[in-house]
């Protein structure tokens, strides 16, 4: 390798290695403009490229690795496969490069779980069981307890003493699994269990699943924190931004987890005008970009929250290619309504909200990222929800065209919500939409199988199933 080479190398690697992916990308690209012949590198360049928010980008230089002869092609199909799924909303795409890796080593467990995972984001309940059934059956020990927990979260319990759920009781019980495998088991048991309306075992179950998942992260909930962050939020956005601004805003869909957000959104997408983003991480990657945050966002300049806007904007458009009126549907996106309304000032926001009982309750029993560490807790979630309630109350002041749509009013009686929904996004009603259940696509969350269900009412007021364990979450409502 030439001196120059030498130093492009050395230059992307830094960039890597301190959390750079944009300039690490860029110095790959230059390397290959001198060397075109590494295929690890290509497979680099696309790591760094879908870090920085580049999927198609990343999706061109994984198929150069490919055309030159990677070692272990499968992977690169997996990554490629993630890239269609997570990054772009294209199921399709993603299952094709998912056979093609499975067609090059059919024991690849990485690429069946994750072929399993996409069936069940697709509403196709058998085939996600049957790829489960087929990773459990080749699983090392050591991934055996994921498996089993995915096959059984793909399966719908009718009797208490389905064998599946002896299996789960059985391989909790089993030594040497560590924490995050604990909560991966008792999770999945959790859920049988409340299915087969076994609540207090169910409730035990979900209990020992948290405590393991704060094991796993190895993070707690720090409320003072919280507290704080809500204070700046609300001292530096004391008045509404200007009237005036920028179009080509999504909609903007956030709550609480599991207030109803998805459903909200599965019933717009049903709508001709509408396409799914599912939960982005755009936000999110432009709040890691300002600091200190979100102070810094009261002080930013015009052109500073153009180009912020425009960077939300250019990613939105690599995100879903081609689409119209896009939903922007991430919960814990009502952290950053003040950012939302600095760069889209005409941004339209609905805000999700549910039986706070309901809510907390859901939130303790999803198996959520270690990084919302108030989730392993009744206590905190309800500590949680309060500050959520402090600053949704002072977003509603400044901006009173948030519209709310409540879980509960809409499960109850359908129509009048959905027509004030449509109403809110400037939509003519559509018969469609009402059989949101219907529509085909994948989307990506922990509402998988309600979503594919017609409008129920059982998830309203299920937390009485549970009232005799809910007297600290009470106590933190108070």
């Amino acid at each position: 390798m030439s001196e120059a080479a030498e130093i492009l190398l050395h230059q992307a690697q830094s960039h890597r290695a301190a959390g750079r992916p944009g300039e690490a990308a860029d110095a790959y690209a230059a390397l290959l403009a001198l060397r075109p012949d590494l295929p690890d590198t290509w497979f680099n360049l696309a790591l760094m490229q879908r870090q920085a928010g580049r999927p198609a980008q990343a999706l061109a230089s994984y198929q150069q690795a490919l055309d030159r002869n990677i070692r272990g092609p499968e992977e690169v199909h997996l990554n490629r496969a993630v890239i269609y799924s997570d990054d772009l909303g294209q199921a399709e795409a993603a299952q094709s490069e998912l056979e093609r890796a499975l067609a090059i080593d059919p024991g690849y467990l990485a690429a069946l779980l994750n072929l399993g995972n996409l069936y069940e984001d697709k509403g196709e309940r058998d085939a996600a069981r049957d790829v489960y059934a087929r990773a459990l059956a080749i699983a090392p020990p050591a991934a055996r307890p994921l498996a089993l927990a995915r096959l059984a979260n793909a399966t719908q319990f009718l009797d208490k003493a389905d064998p599946l759920i002896d299996q789960l009781r059985t391989a909790l019980a089993a030594s040497g699994n560590g924490p995050a495998d604990r909560a991966e088991l008792g999770f999945a048991l959790g859920r049988a269990l409340d299915e087969v309306q076994a609540y207090d075992e169910a409730f035990a179950a979900y209990a020992a699943a948290n405590q393991a998942s704060r094991a796993s992260a190895g993070t707690r909930y720090d409320r003072a924190a919280q507290e704080a962050f809500v204070d700046r939020s609300i001292a530096t956005f004391a008045t509404p931004a200007s009237a005036t601004g920028e179009s080509g805003a999504p909609i903007f869909i956030l709550g609480m987890f599991r207030s109803g957000s998805t459903l909200v959104e599965r019933i717009l997408s049903a709508h001709s005008g509408i396409v799914s983003g599912g939960e982005l991480a755009l936000l999110p990657r432009v709040v890691a970009g300002v600091s200190p945050y979100p102070q810094a966002v009261g002080a930013a300049s015009a052109e500073t929250v153009r180009g912020w806007r425009e960077a939300y904007l250019q990613a939105l458009q690599a995100a879903r290619p081609g689409s119209g009126r896009v939903t922007d549907k991430r919960p814990d996106n009502f952290l950053h309504i003040g950012l939302i309304k600095t760069m889209f000032p005409d941004a339209r926001i609905i805000h999700t909200v549910r039986d706070a009982r309901d809510v907390c309750l859901s939130n303790l029993f999803l198996h959520l990222d270690g990084s919302m560490a108030h989730a392993t807790d009744l206590a905190d979630i309800g500590h949680w929800l309060m500050q959520h309630d402090r600053l949704m109350a002072h977003w509603k002041a400044l901006y009173p065209d948030i519209l709310t749509v409540d879980y509960d009013a809409l499960v109850a009686d359908p129509r009048p919500v959905i027509e004030r929904v449509l109403e809110f996004c400037g939509l003519d009603w559509e018969e469609g939409v009402l059989d949101f259940h219907k529509a085909g696509g994948a989307v990506r969350t922990a509402s998988v199988w309600q979503i594919r269900q017609p409008l129920y009412r059982t998830s309203s007021g299920r937390w009485r199933n549970y009232e005799a364990h809910l007297g600290r979450l009470k106590a933190a409502l108070d």
